[in-house]
């Protein structure tokens, strides 16, 4: 019986062994879903944060081209021919020469 005894624990051994390696791939496998499901979360997190960024960026771009519309549009007020005309003679006491005034030079 003794012989038994022995044989018997010989045969138990492999079997758990393997279960326990069975039990570590296990633990290994689950820790591996764990920390993909982890950097998604994060990844996720990250895109909706950086997507508001953008939101933002947008809005101030939009702003800065309108603000560019209109000052492009003050800038062509201030310029027009006729303001431009009329300063000069009223400051300036500038006036537009005579034909007979303009000389031509070759």
């Amino acid at each position: 019986m003794a012989g038994r005894s022995q044989g018997g624990r010989l045969g138990d051994w492999p079997i758990k062994v393997h279960m326990r390696w069975r039990h570590l791939y296990f633990v290994v496998l689950m820790l591996c879903l764990l920390g993909s499901a982890a950097a998604v979360v994060v990844s996720s997190h990250l895109s909706r944060v950086q997507y508001a960024q953008l939101q933002t960026l947008e809005a101030a771009r939009d702003d800065a081209r309108a603000r560019w519309g209109r000052l492009l549009l003050e800038e062509s007020a201030w310029s027009a021919p006729a303001r431009i005309e009329s300063i000069s003679s009223e400051r300036l006491e500038m006036r537009v020469p005579d034909v007979h005034d303009v000389e031509v030079i070759r």
